[in-house]
């Protein structure tokens, strides 16, 4: 509470202070005598301005009225959940990816399941599709022809099922097992109601018809890092950039009832698709077009902060640029469509809000306008603004203070303003002309699937034509200090610092642009997604039996953590049995790398189930949890941290874990049975390395030797060395029969016990 009124309060002073410095921006500060072009760049600045402060008191509006627009969650007997219909909407997505999202869908809880209806919505009528849903045993409403893109194959699943609610996934959104019963209850509140802390039926005269709910909208999440977190080396920094959206404004936007939909986790009423005509068509964004329409009808949209499905997010500069074109271009539509700015049947809050979602794509053209000012002035004499540096100071210095700071506690931490304005850097030269171009009614009618194709890392230089606006902005900016800096001292630099901040502060947004670019190879097929859960690891025609924990898990790999090294071996299968609290598979698995890992050991090793069912559940040990990636930013990180990182990682090449086997330090004497000796350094199950040969142990020759436990090692020379040239390579020659024997822990345990105190282990 404390910390809420604090917020408030910095929220008033920065609207505050703003007005102000608004206020004297556009009666002060105009420079009217300087020429046409003055001027208009000086109203551009200041309307561009004006722009971003309103946009962003809305938001401050939002956040002081979040805790009021919270709903009530139900607690509903089992026998009064509805029936729900849930769409899967596939245009020309890959199998392999419908079937993690239908093999998940099938494994959401609900009280009787037998009221889940899923269904496959392929509006290419394939099919492999078809075969599916056969396999799964869910239904397939095939729409051929793809009319009316998403909205018609939606449409026709609509007109071909019955059930009051409707649940809505893109093909790659894969939902966790709670989906429904964190959703489907919100529901019922017109039905139930609270008393003394229990949940009754509502009697007939507590009824409110008012109260009608038309969707719930789950947060959309990605379990696969966006471009900015894996171009720019920040994926344990910073959140996935649609998560601002999706768990701060959406969220925000239930005090104004404008939540939007957006097309998949989502849970809608089907009277109320039924009072709107069904999905809108004459829009390529459909789904915040439904939303519109449903607020129009009386419905509330509502929004939860609790992620319950994940997808893959697009991995391509074009492609991402391409969605993003997109969503500008078909939100303009639909509030055109629904003149929902204007329209008398939204409140007056919720107007004030498509207002703001409107002028939001202009922040783009903002952006380029915050850039060119400083430039235009420090390197072509342009007087854009008529002030001194003394004024500046007093109006302009404490409101940006203010604002910097509310703008954290507007983000909880999801985004902050330097990233705000990187990301606008970037979408920027990209984004201006479509949203002019559809703001006047030129029209982009045709519906674009996001690519979700991985990118090698390989096209960078294909990628850097993206990248000739930002170069071309930083050169100039490079140009404008070095022009305005040259011949200034002392005192006259300290009143160039406010035009020398602006050019440095764009130049790093700029210069984050060049690295998000440039982008990173990506050397992985699938997203490795952190995971604790029990491992049971077995040798085949074995008794031998480790406990383990997994580290992290993917689609065709595990890694796995043991507190002491074990003897796994390289090039053949064993099994291994990965458990959670809900789910079980049966895996078998090679080892690929073997590596130190703080006080133990990790094992890195492809992995393949052993039948279908193991499959499946394989992918919900997965893909049904909470994902790994950050939700909250690290504070800790600056603009220099993360230029720095970016520079290093990029200079720096990764080195590749090529060792298969756990490598051990030993310094152990040991006498063999022909009365030769040796000291022997390290151990890797498969090899000794040895120095101080003392004996017969001539090249090729065999030796044997003894341990504590009477365990019978026998070694060859193998006549090879170590890197250094000082350590000579035994090989172990029977060491299957040890592990045979089941002696293979004893063999360890009777090699470090002796040097206990100085056991180590080298990566």
């Amino acid at each position: 509470m404390q910390n809420e009124k604090r917020q408030n309060v910095f929220f008033i002073i920065t609207m505050i202070l703003m007005t102000i410095y608004l206020i004297w921006r556009m009666f002060f500060t105009l420079p009217w005598g300087e020429g046409v072009l003055n001027v208009i760049f000086g109203m551009l600045l200041i309307m561009a301005e004006m722009v971003t402060v309103g946009t962003t008191f809305e938001l401050f509006f939002q956040k002081m009225q979040k805790k009021r627009a919270q709903l009530d969650f139900p607690v509903i007997p089992d026998e009064y959940y509805p029936h729900v219909d849930v769409f899967i909407a596939t245009h020309n997505e890959p199998v392999d990816l419908l079937y993690k999202t239908v093999n998940a869908c099938t494994f959401m809880d609900y009280p009787d399941k037998s009221k889940v209806h899923i269904y496959l919505c392929d509006d290419g009528a394939r099919p492999a599709v078809e075969e599916l849903a056969k396999q799964f045993g869910v239904g397939y409403l095939g729409f051929p022809g793809n009319k009316d893109a998403k909205s018609g194959n939606l449409n026709n699943a609509l007109s071909k099922t019955s059930s009051p609610l409707i649940a809505t996934f893109d093909a790659d959104m894969i939902p966790q097992h709670t989906f429904l019963m964190k959703t489907v209850p919100y529901f019922m509140l017109s039905t139930f109601i609270e008393e003394n802390g229990e949940w009754r039926l509502r009697r007939e005269e507590e009824m409110d018809p008012t109260f009608k709910l038309g969707l719930v909208q789950t947060p959309q999440s990605f379990y696969n890092p966006d471009l900015f977190q894996f171009n720019l080396y920040a994926e344990q920094g910073i959140p996935n950039e649609q998560d601002f959206f999706s768990r701060e404004v959406n969220i925000l936007r239930n005090a104004s009832n404008a939540v939007a939909y957006t097309g998949s986790n989502t849970v809608i009423a089907r009277q109320g698709m039924v009072d709107i005509g069904g999905f809108p068509l004459n829009t390529i964004t459909e789904d915040f077009e439904t939303s519109i329409r449903l607020q129009q009808e009386g419905y509330i949209t509502y929004a939860t902060q609790e992620v319950q499905a994940a997808g893959q997010t697009t991995t391509t500069i074009p492609s991402m640029i391409k969605q993003r074109i997109r969503w500008a271009r078909g939100i303009i539509q639909s509030l055109q469509n629904t003149r929902a700015p204007l329209s008398r049947k939204l409140p007056f809050w919720t107007r004030v809000t498509y207002v703001s979602s409107f002028l939001y794509w202009w922040s783009f053209f903002n952006r380029l306008i915050f850039i060119l000012s400083p430039i235009l002035f420090a390197l072509f004499d342009f007087q854009i603004v008529n002030t001194t540096f003394w004024q500046i100071l007093i109006f302009w210095l404490p409101s940006y203070f203010f604002y910097s700071l509310s703008m954290r506690y507007l983000s909880s931490n999801i985004r902050n303003q330097r990233w705000s304005q990187v990301i606008d850097t970037i979408f920027m030269p990209y984004l201006i002309w479509p949203v002019i171009l559809e703001t006047v009614g030129i029209r982009e009618r045709k519906f674009k699937v996001t690519n979700k194709n991985r990118s090698t890392g390989r096209e960078w230089i294909a990628s850097m034509k993206y990248a000739l606006p930002h170069i071309i902005l930083l050169i100039l900016s490079i140009a404008a200090i070095i022009r305005y800096v040259n011949g200034k001292y002392g005192i006259a630099l300290f009143f160039s610092s406010i035009i020398i901040f602006w050019l440095v502060h764009n130049m790093i947004a700029l210069f984050y642009a060049l690295f998000f670019m440039i982008g990173r190879r990506a050397y992985r097929e699938n997203e490795r997604i952190r995971a604790q859960e029990d491992v049971i690891i077995r040798y085949p025609d074995s008794t031998l039996r480790y406990e383990a924990k997994t580290v992290d898990l993917s689609e065709n790999g595990i890694a796995f953590y043991v507190p002491y090294p074990i003897y796994l071996p390289e090039q053949k299968t064993i099994s291994l049995v990965v458990k959670s609290s809900r789910y079980e598979a049966n895996l078998d698995a090679v080892i690929v790398y073997v590596k130190a890992d703080g006080e133990g050991w990790r094992y890195s090793a492809t992995v393949k189930p052993l039948s279908e069912t193991d499959k499946r559940q394989y992918m919900q040990l997965i893909y049904d949890r909470k994902h790994s990636l950050p939700e909250q930013m690290n504070l800790w990180d600056t603009a220099y941290d993360d230029m720095l990182r970016n520079v290093k990682k990029r200079i720096v090449q990764p080195k590749s874990d090529q060792r298969k086997m756990p490598r051990l330090s030993l310094h152990l004497p040991v006498t063999f049975t022909n009365h030769a000796s040796c000291t022997l350094l390290s151990f890797n199950y498969r090899f000794f390395s040895a120095t101080n040969l003392q004996g017969k142990i001539a090249e090729g020759s065999e030796v044997t030797f003894y341990t504590e436990s009477n365990i019978e090692v026998v070694l060859k020379h193998t006549g090879k060395t170590t890197a250094n040239k000082r350590e000579v390579l035994l090989s172990v020659e029977n060491i299957d029969e040890i592990l045979g024997r089941g002696l293979i822990d004893q063999l360890l345990s009777d090699l470090i016990h002796p040097q206990a105190e100085r056991f180590t282990k080298e990566g």
